[in-house]
C-alpha cells in the first residue's frame, strides 16, 4: 500500500527544528515499513504545494501527523480540509471535527447543550466585560493546545486577578476562555475508533504545594522543571471500577457528539466529591511512542506497532464506497428510484 506520511514541516524542518515531531515521523515510518508498505514523507509547508505532491503520488491512505501548520494550531483543520478535497483516505478526525474541538468554548456549548459535565465557562474578547463562573478560575487561550498559555499564573482567586490575567493574555489572544477551575484529580481517556482505552491519570503528588494542580506549558515541554517532575502520568488510574466506567462512557458520548473519528482523547477532571467534569476534547492527539495516547494503548494491550495499524485500518474503513456509490444512496435514500435515479447520477457524473 502507498502510504503519505503528511507532517508539519514547516516546524520540523525549520531552522528551529522540532525534533519530537521528526522522531514520532520516524516512529510511525518504521512500523509501516517493517509491514510492507511504500511511504513517502510529505512535510506540509505554508506554501501549499505538499497538496500537489499528495494530488499526483495517488496515495492509497494520508497518515496525518498534522497538529498545526508553521505551529499554528489554527491551521490543523486547513491542512485535513486538502485532505478531504483530494478524496484521499486519511486518519483521524474531520476537519470539521478538528475545528470545532480547535475553539474551546464552541466545543463546551456543544457539551453542555448536551447535558454532559462541563465547568462552568464564558469567553472573553478585548474590551468585553468579564464572564462570572466563581473562583477559582482558570484562564486559557480559547483556540490553542499543547497546554500554550497555560502557567500557574492562570488559576486565579479573585476578580482583580481575573482582569490582571485576562489584560495579559489579550496582548496576544482576542479569545480567553474563563472557567471555573476544579479542584481535585486529572484523568484522560484515550479513543480509538469507537474503543475507549483504559484510564489514565496525571499525579500531582510531587508539585510543591504551593503550585495548583494543573497540567501547564512547563509541566509538558520544559524537562526537568519543577512542574515537569512534579506532574507523573500513571496508567491504569488507580479507581474503583465503576468509576472508571462512567469516565469512558462519558468521554465516548463526547466523542460521538463532535463527531470524532479514528483517534482522540478526552480530559477531564474528577472534583472532592467524585463528581467528573469534561475540560477537554482532543482529535488527533499527540501519537508519539511515549505520549499519553500510546501509553493507553499499551495498558490496553496494544503495543505503538498495533496502535498505528489499528489507526490505519479504521481510516480505510471509513472509505468504502465510491463517489458514484455514494450518489446512489444519497438518490435512494432521497425517495428517486429507477430511470430518475440513473438519470440525477449520469448528471452527478457530468
Amino acid at each position: 500500500m502507498k502510504i503519505a506520511l503528511v507532517f508539519d514541516g514547516a516546524s520540523a524542518l525549520g531552522k528551529s527544528a522540532d525534533l519530537t515531531i521528526l522522531e514520532t515521523l520516524e516512529a510511525i515510518e518504521a512500523v509501516l515499513l517493517a509491514d510492507g508498505h511504500q511511504i513517502t514523507r510529505i512535510p506540509a509547508q505554508p506554501d501549499g504545494r505538499w497538496v500537489e505532491r499528495v494530488r499526483r503520488g495517488k496515495f492509497d491512505l494520508a497518515f496525518n501527523m498534522c497538529e498545526g501548520l508553521d505551529g499554528v494550531a489554527a491551521l490543523e483543520p486547513s491542512v485535513i480540509s486538502a485532505l478531504e478535497v483530494l478524496g484521499v483516505p486519511f486518519t483521524g478526525s474531520s476537519s470539521w471535527s478538528t475545528a470545532l474541538c480547535l475553539r474551546k468554548h464552541v466545543v463546551n456549548s456543544f457539551l453542555d447543550r448536551a447535558g454532559l459535565p462541563v465547568p462552568r465557562f464564558g469567553v472573553v474578547h478585548r474590551g468585553a466585560p468579564l464572564p462570572t463562573v466563581g473562583f477559582p478560575a482558570i484562564c486559557k487561550p480559547a483556540a490553542e493546545d499543547a497546554s500554550i498559555g497555560v502557567e500557574q499564573r492562570s488559576v486565579v482567586r479573585t476578580m482583580r486577578a481575573l482582569a490582571a490575567r485576562v489584560a495579559d493574555m489579550h496582548e496576544r489572544w482576542n479569545e480567553v476562555l474563563v472557567q471555573r477551575y476544579i479542584d481535585g484529580r486529572e484523568v484522560n481517556v484515550g479513543i480509538v475508533g469507537s474503543t475507549a482505552l483504559p484510564v489514565a491519570e496525571i499525579r500531582f503528588d510531587g508539585l510543591p504545594k504551593r503550585m495548583w494542580r494543573i497540567v501547564s506549558y512547563r509541566s509538558k515541554w520544559i524537562t526537568g522543571s519543577d512542574e515537569d517532575l512534579g506532574t507523573v502520568p500513571s496508567c491504569p488510574a488507580e479507581m474503583p471500577d465503576a468509576l472508571s466506567a462512567e469516565l469512558k462512557q462519558l468521554a465516548l458520548a463526547a466523542w460521538r457528539l463532535v463527531g470524532g473519528t479514528g483517534y482522540g482523547r478526552v480530559d477531564m477532571r474528577i472534583d472532592r466529591a467524585g463528581r467528573p467534569w469534561i475540560i477537554e476534547v482532543n482529535t488527533n492527539p499527540d501519537i508519539a511512542p511515549d505520549a499519553g495516547l500510546a501509553r493507553m494503548a499499551r495498558a490496553a494491550g496494544l503495543d505503538f506497532g498495533a496502535l498505528i495499524r489499528a489507526i490505519c485500518d479504521e481510516a480505510l474503513s471509513r472509505n468504502q464506497l465510491s463517489t458514484d456509490e455514494r450518489w446512489a444512496l444519497a438518490q435512494r435514500l432521497s425517495g428517486v428510484g429507477g430511470d430518475s435515479a440513473a438519470m440525477l447520477l449520469a448528471v452527478g457524473e457530468q
